[in-house]
């Protein structure tokens, strides 16, 4: 047995970290690209000349270490990159836009500077008027696939 590991121990080394390569393509959870980092050295120490006892010690040990030392730290840095660009309904608060069929508090039409037209009606904390076609407003909320707006500083573009 020790005569086989000594002589195709490399063998198992490469097949078990395309094993943990493999694996962790599919979870992403850097686990597995640990023990591959691990198993790495293991090979290593074996081609160094290594008994296989030695490689294995090796290579659980260094898995370990970059399990609870290097993976912990480096799961946080990657999930502070987050895409700071709003998306969906929190992209459109605060967005401008041009009315184009005039506004009142049962409904109207406006053209958002995304290029998107949207049914839109006046916020409740506007004082009750229609906003006539080419007015400016700003999107205070989106209700169901209806705009809430407010008129904007400058009426008309």
């Amino acid at each position: 047995m020790d005569v086989f590991l000594a002589d195709y121990g490399w063998i198992v080394w490469l097949v078990l970290i395309l094993i943990f390569v493999t694996i962790e393509m599919v979870t992403l959870e850097l686990t597995f690209l640990m023990m591959a980092l691990g198993g790495l050295g293991g090979l290593l120490s074996g081609l160094l000349g290594a008994p296989w006892w030695l490689q294995l010690i090796i290579a659980v040990v260094l898995s370990l270490v970059l399990l609870f030392g290097i993976r912990p730290p480096l799961l946080r840095a990657l999930k502070r990159g987050g895409d700071p660009s709003k998306t969906n309904v929190d992209a459109l608060l605060g967005l401008g836009g041009r009315v184009v069929r005039s506004v009142g508090a049962n409904g109207g039409q406006v053209r958002l500077d995304n290029g998107e037209t949207w049914t839109a009606r006046l916020s409740p904390g506007v004082a009750p008027r229609d906003l006539q076609p080419g007015e400016i407003v700003s999107v205070t909320a989106i209700d169901g696939a209806t705009a809430v707006v407010v008129p904007s500083e400058g009426n008309t573009r």
